[in-house]
């Protein structure tokens, strides 16, 4: 009667994730694609990195091995005046000249994409995501949340606008 049960039970798994919906995402870096019924969790937070950047994050817990990460990074900014008020002004001129010289040289801007600690980052089952925009996290999140609680298909794909947008 139990192997009945087992068996009973390992069927009606395999049919429900053979016909789950699936949340697809599609990013200019990349693609994550995941049956509704195998998330597990989706959370999202902010935080400072370092002292120099704010992030806000959305976190995808599977039952497999990987965890999905999309973030956005945005620089501190000072309210304050003086010397260092001109430093923060400075550096935003600086990254400026330097995204507009990798324009016309047709290279990406390095600090745009996602940047990973080999060995750790990587055998820690994370694929991560970078977005230029906050309101991605929060388009990202209703998404994965509506396939999540209906189980029912749903495609998001993520364009991100170029710099002379």
């Amino acid at each position: 009667m139990k192997r009945q049960i087992a068996v009973i039970a390992a069927l009606c798994l395999l049919t429900a994730v053979t016909h789950a919906g699936r949340w697809e995402c599609y990013t200019p870096t990349g693609t994550f694609m995941v049956n509704t019924v195998q998330i597990v969790s989706i959370s999202t937070h902010e935080y400072v990195l370092n002292a120099a950047a704010r992030v806000t994050e959305l976190t995808i817990g599977t039952t497999s091995a990987v965890v999905a990460r999309f973030y956005y990074v945005e620089p501190l900014v000072s309210t304050s005046t003086g010397p260092t008020a001109r430093i923060g002004d400075l550096i935003d001129r600086v990254q400026e000249k330097a995204g507009t010289v990798a324009d016309r040289l047709g290279q990406e801007q390095v600090w745009k994409k996602v940047v990973k600690d080999y060995p750790a980052t990587t055998h820690a089952h994370t694929v991560e995501y970078r977005v230029d925009t906050k309101a991605h996290i929060d388009l990202l999140f209703n998404s994965a949340v509506t396939a999540w609680r209906t189980g029912s298909n749903s495609i998001i794909r993520v364009s991100l606008p170029s710099d002379s947008e």
